[in-house]
């Protein structure tokens, strides 16, 4: 009984008018950006609806993070446009599949966690590079093309574009004080619709990018040899879009999780996104994943459940199957003006003001990330870059602070009493700290303020004891912790160490 009033309270609490109105706001802002990836990438417009649709519903259902959307993402198509340039669009939809099972894997083996290395900085840089992206990226829709380049509007086309844009932009910042029982998103694209559509308007619409009617998805096997030759031609391919899947699928729960104050499963979002993916490759859709700009956009209408990335998913299908002929219409500087918003909102201001009070290294390492991102639009690259300096700086930073303490005790045993970390970037340092010709016949190392780390550690250790047994002296360790003690053990034939028990010395199990 108390577990049914429990799910009854928080059914009570869905505010499913919120969820409904979010999930139509988000997919109309999916539509133009999923047909401008697909056209992009040389596949048929309809491919980037239909990913958008089957990430969007399966992930739905099976994601482990309510409120984040997925889609047709750019960065993950970017990752296989040489590949549909070099051996076609069936190779491009096998790779999608083998991407996908690659992301089951990393659920199943529950590799998600490992999301959480990932520095606050590197948060920084990735979200103020893509709010730069997302803001770019809208600029193209001031252009058209011309003679086959593309020309930038100007004049009375110009005008309309930017003063629709603005009038956007407008409604967005100023609707929520009046309400917010509305997406103030959803109001301003239906507004800017409005006038355009009774006065007449001409101006850039949806139609002017693509047709957005269709049929319902079909199954599709890629048509590939199944062998050895074509998965060393997709492989490479599908790794890297595997990977850069995760990481900004992972990198959104980790936002949503913020705004929210709730925990989504990174493992179960994994199996999620590649299941999604895998589903993809054989109904003939582009690769995905999660979508930032459309989550926010999300969360900011007032989505907290699943419900909203549902209607949202089966918003695109009923487009794609009865009503593309209205959303055609919908001016595309509506679109721009909502995701423009999303793209200031995406920005971390707030990094702008801890730069005089951010470690240096932070700072350039938030700076790079956020680079290479808006540069290389390889977001992967950028995350994988910033972690790695940030590993590095703190691994030097780690190592300049070992240091030891020299007593003498009762016996004449000299005692090293050591602080810090001993670990591959730590071992000089350490070794400096004895004085093997001036030591006494006996030396004790404490570790009560130290752990031996990694195999560097156990190397120095041997390097050590070694230099004093040539000189006929004795080496014991001391107050070494379990995990220590077994790294030793295990070890053994390697390195022989004597460990001295000290009664007095407790570590409190785990658990």
């Amino acid at each position: 009984m108390k577990l049914q009033a429990i799910n009854l309270l928080s059914k009570e609490k869905i505010n499913y008018k919120n969820e409904i109105l979010a999930g139509l706001t988000v997919s109309m802002t999916m539509i133009p950006e999923s047909l401008s990836f697909a056209i992009l990438a040389g596949l048929s417009p309809l491919t980037g609806l239909y990913a958008a649709f089957l990430m969007g519903i399966v992930t739905a259902i099976l994601g482990g993070r309510p409120g984040m959307v997925s889609g047709g993402a750019g960065a993950t198509i970017v990752v296989l446009m040489a590949l549909a340039a070099s051996h076609g669009v069936e190779y491009l939809f096998a790779a999608v599949a083998l991407a996908g099972l690659m992301q089951i894997l990393v659920g199943a083996f529950k590799l998600g966690k490992f999301i959480r290395l990932i520095p606050q900085p590197v948060m920084y840089g990735f979200l103020n590079g893509l709010a730069i992206i997302i803001f770019m990226a809208q600029l193209k829709q001031f252009k058209f093309i011309q003679n086959g380049a593309e020309v930038w509007m100007s004049g009375t086309p110009l005008l309309i574009m930017v003063a629709l844009t603005l009038l956007t932009i407008i409604v967005v910042l100023t609707f929520p004080r009046i309400t917010k029982a509305v997406p103030a998103s959803l109001v301003a694209i239906m507004l800017t619709f409005a006038l355009v559509y009774f006065l007449k308007i001409d101006t850039k619409k949806v139609i002017d990018i693509a047709s957005v009617s269709g049929s319902f998805p079909s199954f599709h096997i890629p048509n590939v040899p199944f062998n050895l030759e074509t998965l060393k031609i997709i492989f490479p391919y599908a790794s890297v879009m595997a990977a850069v899947g995760l990481i900004e699928s992972l990198l959104t729960l980790n936002m949503v999780d913020e705004i929210t104050n709730t925990k989504g499963s990174s493992n179960q979002e994994a199996i999620a996104q590649g299941s999604a993916n895998v589903i993809n490759g054989f109904f003939a859709a582009m690769g995905g994943c999660a979508m930032v700009a459309q989550t926010l956009v999300n969360i900011n209408a007032g989505a907290r459940t699943k419900i909203s990335a549902m209607v949202g998913a089966l918003g695109i299908l009923f487009v794609i199957l009865v009503g593309g002929n209205v959303i055609e219409q919908i001016p595309m500087a509506a679109l721009v003006g909502v995701m423009m918003m999303v793209a200031i909102s995406t920005f971390q201001w707030g990094f702008l003001r801890l730069l005089n009070k951010m470690p240096k290294s932070d700072v350039i390492v938030g700076i790079l990330v956020a680079a290479i991102t808006v540069i290389l639009h390889n977001l992967a690259l950028a995350v994988l870059v910033g972690v790695i300096i940030s590993a590095l700086v703190f691994s030097w930073d780690n190592a300049k602070r070992i240091r030891a303490r020299k007593s003498v005790a009762e016996n004449g045993a000299k005692i090293y009493e050591i602080y810090g970390p001993l670990f591959f970037g730590s071992t000089s340092n350490f070794m400096d700290k004895f004085d093997f010709q001036e030591d006494p016949e006996h030396i004790i190392i404490d570790f009560q303020e130290s752990r031996v780390v990694d195999m560097s550690a156990i190397e120095t250790l041997k390097k050590l004891i070694q230099k004093y047994q040539e000189q006929h002296k004795k080496v014991t360790l001391r107050h070494l912790s379990p995990d220590c003690v077994r790294l030793l053990d295990n070890a053994k034939g390697f390195i022989e160490v004597d460990i001295e028990e000290d009664p007095t010395y407790k570590v409190m199990p785990k658990g």
